[in-house]
């Protein structure tokens, strides 16, 4: 059995039926471009999760009223009841913490901000200490940073993003300029380091004041601080300072002995591990939809080999007859199978990958294209012409050849 002659008689009548080959590829190609779009978007987004949102460290831990990621609803009831956490606590963090290095506080709201008759809105407003800008590795362009004389006087002074200079500002001098922050005023003392986009959204439209002005101009009714350590770098480890942190705190708030925390210790490596089950659920729920797509592809191709196979009855029993093997007809079927659900994954992983840059181009989410996905892609879908194709090829082997050779369409 020539396998070239097989698949160049595929490929022969692939083009002879143009339309109805591009119907019995179509849920092959559904099936394998919405694996391989998936896997590109998910796989971008947990390279740029670790790298751009959840890069705390990992000497670096968050304490907060409630996870930043929740995924149980009555953990998040229940949570949404606690007492906010408020500066006392973070002064009880600060004066037990030993092995850490930095300890802050930071507040984050939203609001508008207004230079003259310029405004922007949807700028992110937080409220910090000082040493939040070492903990979180907070470049500057111009000026200075908070400092404490800052936060104990109240001072009405702010850090700014670029998106605020190149908006407001124009091309004048930032540092000394007025600007107001949901109708306060504050003097700018510093630019931040352009930081681009995140997520399609710019990371670069925020406004940095004093933790204390915040809950001055705020209040504390609706706003949990959070706090956040960074262990030493050649001290104990990361966890012998996350237990200071927790005794301190469950001291400060009289959380009783027995009773949970009423509050939640946040690193890296635990945001991360929760961004992995969100992003792993999700990608088990498109692969059994793409699963769909598959058999109903495959489906469709078996149906196809069907017709094939009475198309060309009389072609079988004349190869027969020139002393073609069972074994001769039915590779050649399953071969022609497989040659379709192969170009089908092809055209799937090109579209899939064709999707993603679109998507990315358009709206800026992260993708990243992993060559196993589409070793896998092309695997699946040989895998799905191997199994519906077994069907008609066998039937075409079991033609008993004088009836092949009367058979009439």
């Amino acid at each position: 059995m020539n396998i070239a002659e097989a698949i160049r008689i595929a490929l022969r009548s692939l083009w002879a039926n143009k339309l109805r080959s591009v119907l019995t590829l179509l849920g092959v190609v559904i099936g394998i471009a919405a694996v391989i779009a998936v896997v590109t978007f998910v796989s971008g987004i947990q390279d740029y999760v670790a790298k751009k949102i959840f890069n705390l460290g990992a000497d670096v831990f968050i304490i907060g009223k409630m996870s930043p990621v929740e995924t149980n609803v009555e953990h998040f009831l229940a949570a949404e009841k606690r007492k906010n956490l408020v500066l006392d606590d973070y002064q009880a963090v600060l004066a037990a913490c030993r092995h850490c290095e930095y300890v802050g506080a930071l507040m984050r709201g939203s609001g508008k901000v207004k230079h003259n008759e310029q405004s922007i809105s949807d700028t992110t407003i937080q409220g910090i200490t000082p040493s939040i800008a070492s903990i979180l590795d907070t470049d500057l362009t111009y000026g200075r940073m908070l400092n404490d004389t800052d936060l104990n006087n109240h001072s009405q002074v702010a850090v700014v993003g670029t998106d605020i200079v190149e908006h407001l500002l124009g091309g004048a001098d930032p540092l000394g300029q007025e600007i107001r922050v949901d109708g306060w005023t504050y003097q700018v003392i510093g630019v931040g380091k352009k930081k681009g986009k995140t997520l399609g959204q710019s990371a670069d439209n925020y406004v940095l004041i004093p933790v204390t002005v915040f809950l001055k101009q705020y209040g504390t009714h609706n706003n949990s601080i959070g706090i956040w350590g960074k262990a030493t770098a050649t001290g104990a480890p990361l966890s012998q300072a996350i237990d200071e942190a927790r005794v301190a705190l469950r001291a400060q708030r009289h959380d009783r002995p027995g009773e949970e925390d009423s509050f939640e210790i946040e690193t890296n490596a635990s945001l991360l591990s929760i961004w992995s089950g969100l992003s792993s659920t999700f990608f088990m729920a498109t692969i059994g939809i793409a699963a769909v797509s598959l058999v109903v592809g495959g489906i469709v191709i078996m149906n196809i080999m069907l017709v094939s196979v009475t198309e060309r009855t009389r072609e079988i029993g004349i190869r027969k007859a020139l002393g073609a093997r069972r074994e001769d007809v039915l590779l050649q079927f399953l071969i022609e199978a497989v040659t379709l659900a192969l170009i089908g994954g092809v055209l799937g992983v090109l579209s899939g990958v064709m999707v993603a840059e679109f998507v990315t181009l358009l709206i800026g989410m992260p993708s990243s294209i992993k060559l196993w996905a589409v070793a896998a892609g092309l695997l699946v879908a040989a895998s799905v012409g191997v199994f519906f194709g077994v069907y008609p090829a066998r039937k075409a082997a079991r033609l008993d050849p004088i009836v092949a050779l009367r058979f009439e369409m």
